[in-house]
């Protein structure tokens, strides 16, 4: 019987071209199969690479944080042993790379760093920077923000527009009526300046004129980065590549109070008994401030150069003797009782601000540098950098009639300058960063902390830009 053709062929009847087809479609499917694969592998690897940059970063900013928090301990701990030994200013964290460079910690290390002013020799300081050695242009006078090299008058005035609390323009200056014609418009804050940038909202405000050359705005002129340097700074640039910014803040703040922390005597109101409580103070004394202050008030401390002992009977003996200044007032005001001498031991100790609350904006004379000092009134660059020399020479100044001791400065200028200086600081700039060994990831961390003798504030904080 012959079985019905029903289409089946047999495997002779495949031609090789088929087997060709069927070869080539499955290389084609492992070359896409490899190419999926080695996608797959390579995305991998880049994720663990991002990953791993990132726990990087990670690390290196808690490296920078630790260098804050340590200058920070150690800001405070300064503080509290100088308040016990009463001692106004101490330099031991200016400068100690002991405590500051190139620490380790875990896989990598941290480093506090500041650059160091023209009048330190330039360079990298291993430590904290002290605020209170700026210009706070939230107190500067107009005189003194008038001081500032290639400062002009309409920016000045524009200046104190801004923070002002009124809408009335000064002469070259510039209200919100200014502002608002801007794209985009804008209002003056009239109020006080929160950041040091917040001045690039200024008429007249560039960034040449502010930060230089300081393309990240942290004080510090990156270079690039070359193996085996701790920090990437360029040393050989000077304070005038750094622009107004290197001069200038919105935080610095000081207490009225002594080296010790406690208040002090308020000659402008404190009665006979709270005077001589000062040591060098006799009665005599006390009683000739009482009976000058009826007539005369007290600008600043330098003031107690003027009083006379006047009608007042001397009854201080040898002591009183010692600190009477022998040259005669004129006519009848009698006898100087408080020599320059006297007022170089007691001016820690007195003042003539009700208040012990911090004050904003005073200049410590024995950090602050030549720019700064000399925005002081009556004061060019030539006095500041006899201050820098006689500091430099003959150590910090215990308080602020010891500038009497600088040649060039008399009791008039003191009496300009007391109210507007200090000797101690209690703000500073921390600028840390934190540094990944084996894969070289650096991050910055700046905050700039204000202390007392209960504890450590943060005033600013920025990270990430730096």
């Amino acid at each position: 019987m012959t079985l019905p053709n029903i289409g089946l062929q047999s495997r002779t009847d495949v031609t090789p071209v088929s087997h060709a087809s069927i070869l080539v479609g499955l290389l084609w499917c492992l070359a896409l199969l490899s190419l999926v694969v080695i996608g797959v592998l390579h995305t991998a690897r880049m994720d663990l690479h991002v990953g791993k940059n990132y726990g990087d970063r990670i690390q290196a900013h808690y490296l920078a944080l630790a260098g804050i928090e340590k200058a920070k301990a150690l800001v405070y701990q300064d503080a509290k042993e100088r308040s016990r030994s009463r001692q106004n200013h101490g330099t031991g964290l200016y400068n100690a790379p002991e405590e500051f460079r190139n620490i380790a910690l875990g896989r990598g290390e941290f480093q506090v760093f500041r650059r160091g002013r023209d009048d330190e020799g330039g360079g990298v300081f291993y430590g904290v920077s002290d605020e209170d050695s700026r210009l706070n242009i939230n107190a500067a006078s107009t005189d003194a923000l008038g001081k500032l090299n290639g400062m002009t008058p309409e920016l000045v005035a524009a200046i104190a527009d801004w923070r002002d609390a009124d809408n009335g323009a000064m002469p070259g200056g510039a209200e919100s009526e200014y502002y608002l014609s801007m794209q985009p418009p804008y209002q003056t804050r009239n109020g006080p300046f929160q950041t040091i940038r917040e001045l690039l909202m200024v008429r007249g405000m560039s960034v040449p004129l502010l930060f230089g050359n300081d393309s990240s705005h942290n004080s510090l002129l990156d270079a690039e980065d070359e193996e085996g340097k701790d920090v990437f700074v360029n040393e050989h640039a000077t304070d005038a590549d750094l622009g107004w910014a290197r001069w200038l803040t919105v935080n610095s703040r000081v207490s009225n109070v002594n080296a010790a922390g406690e208040d002090r005597v308020n000659v402008q109101s404190a009665d006979e008994a709270a005077l001589t409580k000062v040591p060098g103070i006799t009665q005599d004394i006390a009683r000739a401030i009482v009976s000058y202050r009826g007539q005369n008030q007290f600008q600043s401390i330098a003031d107690l150069l003027d009083v006379t002992s006047g009608g007042a009977t001397n009854r201080g003996g040898s002591g009183a003797s010692r600190n009477q200044n022998q040259s005669s007032g004129s006519g009848a005001s009698g006898r100087k009782v408080i020599s320059e001498e006297l007022l170089m031991d007691i001016g820690d100790d007195v003042t003539v601000l009700d208040s012990s609350d911090a004050q904003q904006g005073w200049i410590n004379i024995n950090t602050a540098g030549l720019d700064v000092l000399a925005t002081l009134p009556g004061v060019d660059r030539q006095m500041a950098q006899a201050i820098i020399s006689h500091r430099q020479s003959s150590g910090f100044f215990p308080n602020v009639a010891g500038l009497l001791k600088v040649p060039g400065i008399s009791a008039n200028n003191l009496k300009q300058l007391a109210p507007l200086i200090t000797v101690r600081s209690e703000t500073f700039r921390i600028f840390s960063e934190g540094k990944v060994k084996s894969s070289g990831v650096r991050q910055r961390i700046e905050t700039v902390v204000h202390l007392s003798l209960t504890g450590v504030k943060t005033l600013s904080y920025r990270e990430d830009d730096l």
